[in-house]
């Protein structure tokens, strides 16, 4: 640029410095010729002064005539002080006019009023001025001698008039020799002159017209020259841009796209259309208002010096970025662009900004392929690490509870129900299966299955806060139940490839998940939907061995470590204890509901009820806080124990949310006895947790153990001790 810029200067230094010689040409003629055209005007004026004097002389030959013949006359008669008046005038004149042309003085002019300076005299010219003078100086003194008494009557003047009278016609002639001479050689000298002029101005007009001929030959050549360089660079670029694969083009401050681009921005954007536009126009409505608004900052920030390139350049909102179809894309679909920018300057100031555009969809679903394998193979090595490491007893009851509970969650979704009233029992239902699930997923810490259904449960909670329902509100859920199926599905399937002496036989669910048809004719139709199959029991030794000695252990060691992992996620420290869970044996039909209360109830006490470490040393007690598991058969029932050491239920804390909430006014909250309390502790959608997380905050977990107490015909009781303790007895008949 630099190189560039430099040429320019040179040429056009050269350009400007020819400019000045031609003006300075056609200066310097212009002022010989003012020069020239003075000094003819005043040969001119010593010409008409010449011609002057000598009329001057024979006015005044005139005078002294008529004064010689009208002598006797009144002298004061009008006709005599005229004649002498004039005489005196004419005298004057003569005297100044001679000094003036001999000298070369200035005189004024009668007939303008103008002062001119009369060119000096020289050679022969002078010599007649002398001789003109000199006949003068004889007869001046005569005149004056005469026009001394010429107007006294008491003196007689007739001899001084009759010799000047008698001088003048001798020095008149003379006089008018002299000054004609002198004319004569003034207007030759003033020809002279004339004729150098015209030959001086010819001779310059043709040397300027000549330099001028040069200069536009010289420039138009160097003109043409430079018009090649341009038109070769032209060329070049043409072809540069005409053979990138990649979008080239250059913005200026207004986001005006330049007249020159890539031929393959055309075909990389899908715009026919580019040249002149406005940048913002091109991307509006294929990209978010938002990234296009970022994107007009972001290039201001460009254009601003004191910003350095790139630690904006790391601001990109361009950087692979989704490009959607516009009308001109004729059957393209949507691809990943990638926008880098970079300044262009001129001498030290931004001149624009240059944009390279690459088209990265390969790239980007490439990446997003790899991304997927990679999210799969972690995945599997998630439940191959679960599957390896778990009771297969506790695997297999997982396979089989969790293609229950997508069971049970697809009949709801396929049992009729139109009123506000049947669809917010069926999202209370689906919320409870979803979040017991996720709580047997956590439980062994396979977090695919935690995070999709988490997912799901974030869709059911903004359901429950929507206020009114529809059928279509159920539709995205089948995704995700297609998705936990496909899960246990990939589990069951790795659980027999480990056992290899196992037959080949694959306990994979045969549920045919709610179609879309079935979800909405559900919402409208009174008869039910039964378009699928039962779910297949996972068989216990279709591919997983079990321990039957070592289960309790493991029931327990699976109980310890999900209160651990929970504990570690919400900053706390617990320590499960249990005297009965592995000495008792719980009836068969017994083991699932068991099974899901102990994880609620456990996560519960983790969540709400176990303080964290600084503030249990705050208030006496140890850091690790401790929660009391136990299992008792007492013949007819089994009764479940779940006991923590935290801080209890807080009555007072829950009637604020009550009312915080707008489920009570102050006033009635007061007014609710601790049993009321509790049942609102567990109603559907109702938590003391301020924000929800993985672990709780959602008003399901306390919702699903009195569901799950109820079905089974059992009993609940809640203890609690504000600060101290909370014990939760659960009694389940075992007829």
């Amino acid at each position: 640029m630099a190189t560039i810029n430099n040429g320019d200067n040179k040429r056009y230094r050269g350009l400007i410095i020819s400019i000045a010689l031609f003006l300075s040409l056609i200066g310097a003629l212009l002022a010989f010729t003012f020069y020239t055209s003075s000094l003819l005007e005043r040969n001119t004026v010593l010409i008409d002064q010449t011609n002057q004097v000598a009329n001057s002389a024979q006015s005044v030959i005139k005078d002294l005539f008529d004064l010689d013949s009208s002598y006797g006359e009144d002298t004061n008669s009008p006709h005599i002080q005229r004649v002498l008046e004039r005489l005196e005038q004419n005298t004057a004149l003569i005297n100044n006019t001679l000094t003036a042309i001999g000298e070369g003085g200035t005189i004024t002019d009668d007939a303008d009023g103008k002062t001119y300076k009369l060119p000096s005299v020289s050679g022969s010219a002078q010599e007649s001025v002398q001789a003109a003078n000199q006949q003068w100086q004889l007869l001046e003194p005569r005149i004056e001698t005469y026009l001394k008494d010429a107007d006294n009557v008491l003196v007689d003047s007739s001899d001084d008039l009759t010799q000047a009278v008698e001088q003048a016609k001798t020095s008149s002639l003379l006089m008018n020799e002299s000054l004609d001479d002198l004319t004569n050689e003034v207007f030759d000298d003033a020809e002279r002159q004339a004729n150098t002029i015209r030959l001086i101005q010819a001779l310059g007009v043709v040397a300027i017209f000549a330099y001028f001929l040069i200069f536009v030959f010289f420039f138009v050549r160097r003109l043409r020259e430079t018009d090649a360089e341009a038109f070769a660079a032209r060329r070049e670029t043409q072809e540069i841009m005409e053979t990138v694969n990649t979008g080239l083009f250059l913005l200026d401050k207004d986001l005006n796209i330049g007249q020159q681009h890539s031929r393959a921005l055309n075909g990389i954007v899908g715009s026919d259309r580019l040249a002149g536009e406005n940048f913002t126009n091109v991307l509006r409505g294929r990209i978010s208002d938002k990234d296009l608004k970022t994107t007009q900052q972001f290039i201001e920030q460009l254009y601003n010096p004191r910003v350095k390139e790139k630690l904006v350049d790391s601001l990109n909102p361009l950087h692979k970025v989704m490009l959607h179809n516009s009308s001109d894309d004729k059957g393209l679909n949507n691809r990943f662009l990638d926008f880098k920018f970079s300044r262009v300057y001129e001498n030290k100031d931004i001149a624009r900004i240059l944009v390279n555009v690459n088209d990265v969809s390969d790239a980007v679903y490439l990446e997003q392929r790899l991304e997927k394998e990679r999210s799969q193979n972690d995945m599997q090595i998630e439940m191959l690490t679960t599957i390896l490491n778990v009771n297969p007893k506790i695997i297999n009851e997982f396979i089989s509870n969790t293609q229950a509970h997508i069971e049970r969650m697809n009949n709801i979704l396929k049992n009729p129900g139109s009123s506000q009233y049947e669809l917010e029992g069926k999202l209370k239902a689906i919320y409870r299966e979803m979040h017991s699930l996720k709580g047997e997923a956590s439980a062994l810490k396979l977090h695919s299955f935690t995070k999709i259904a988490s997912e799901a449960e974030d869709k059911l909670h903004a359901l429950q806060n929507q206020g009114q329902l529809s059928g279509n509100d159920f539709l995205q859920l089948a995704v995700h139940l297609d998705d936990l199926l496909s899960l246990s599905n990939t589990i069951a399937t790795l659980g027999e490839r480990i056992n290899r002496s196992a037959p080949p036989k694959a306990a994979t669910a045969k549920t045919t998940i709610a179609s879309s048809d079935d979800i909405l004719n559900s919402s409208v139709s009174k008869a039910p939907v039964a378009n699928h199959q039962p779910v297949n029991s996972i068989d216990t030794d279709g591919g997983l061995e079990i321990d039957l000695d070592n289960e309790n252990d493991d029931r327990l060691s699976f109980y310890n470590e999900f209160a651990k992992e929970i504990a570690a996620r919400q900053g706390k420290q617990v320590q499960l204890k249990s005297n009965t869970l592995t000495q008792t044996e719980i009836p068969a039909h017994l083991a699932k509901p068991i099974k899901e209360i102990s994880i609620q109830l456990l996560r519960n006490a983790v969540v709400h009820g176990i303080e964290a470490p600084s503030v249990r040393h705050s208030a006496g007690k140890t850091e690790v806080g401790t929660i009391d598991l136990e299992v008792q058969d007492n013949g007819s029932d089994v009764t479940l124990v779940v006991q923590d050491d935290g801080q209890g239920i807080d009555y007072d804390s829950i009637r604020n949310k009550l009312s915080t909430e707008g489920r009570f006014s102050e006033e009635e909250a007061s007014q609710l006895s601790q049993g009321d309390l509790l049942k609102q502790l567990f109603s559907s959608g109702f938590s003391t947790k301020e924000h929800a997380d993985e672990d709780g905050g959602r008003g399901v977990g306390l919702d699903i153990i009195k569901a799950q107490v109820k079905d089974y015909n059992g009993k609940l009781n809640v203890n609690s001790e504000l600060g101290q303790m909370t014990r939760f007895v659960i009694t389940l008949p075992k007829a």
